[in-house]
């Protein structure tokens, strides 16, 4: 019973995190609590980086983080900060879309409360995203070179000057083994301790 209530609370405590209220109205500042209203495109359009400009991401960069010197920056941390920019932009854009009614005041304040709240868990939701393509294009590549190998192998198989190479050599195999197969029972047969080992049975 008490674990129930403290899922609850940590529950209803991560969602007030999410909402901010604005003249009386209840605004989702987490762009997924709108997936309900969401088509497949704008579902792809919200979830996948890189659906928005260069240009436009880095106009607004310092709209989002005024604090930051971005030429001390690495190319990774640029790249992730790039994409909280650009998550910033588009949740800004579902909620304008969502609640026509803000005026330039109210979508103002509930860019600065954003800013402040969801500039952290917008990071780590960007880095997840960007761990799990990272995955999925190693994965296609190692499925690729399998199957390029394989598909190698097939064709060199399937070579008419492959097969007639092939073919002696198969025989040959055969034919060694044979040879070590009789010449190992031959050897057996005059042993003299597999001579003596018959006569103990005699």
């Amino acid at each position: 019973m008490l674990n129930s209530k403290n899922s609850e609370r940590k529950l209803t405590n991560h969602l007030q995190q999410d909402v901010v209220k604005v003249s009386g109205k209840t605004i989702f500042i987490n762009p997924f609590l709108y997936w309900r209203r969401f088509d497949e495109n704008t579902n792809r359009w919200l979830r996948e980086p890189g659906q928005m400009s260069d240009e436009q991401i880095h106009t607004n960069r310092n709209r989002f983080y005024p604090e930051l010197d971005w030429s001390n920056l690495s190319h990774e941390q640029k790249l992730i900060k790039d994409a909280t920019v650009e998550m910033f932009l588009k949740t800004l854009e579902l909620i304008s879309t969502f609640h026509p009614y803000l005026s330039s005041g109210n979508l103002l304040e509930v860019e600065r409360k954003m800013t402040i709240i969801k500039k952290i868990p917008f990071e780590k939701w960007v880095s997840k995203s960007f761990a799990k393509k990272a995955r999925l294009l190693e994965n296609e590549k190692r499925k690729f070179q399998r199957e390029r190998f394989f598909s190698g192998w097939r064709e060199w198989l399937s070579h008419e000057n492959t097969q007639q190479a092939i073919l002696p050599l198969i025989i040959t195999i055969f034919v060694s083994s044979f040879i070590g197969w009789s010449l190992g029972i031959s050897k057996n047969s005059c042993n003299p301790y597999f001579e003596q080992n018959l006569d103990q049975f005699n």
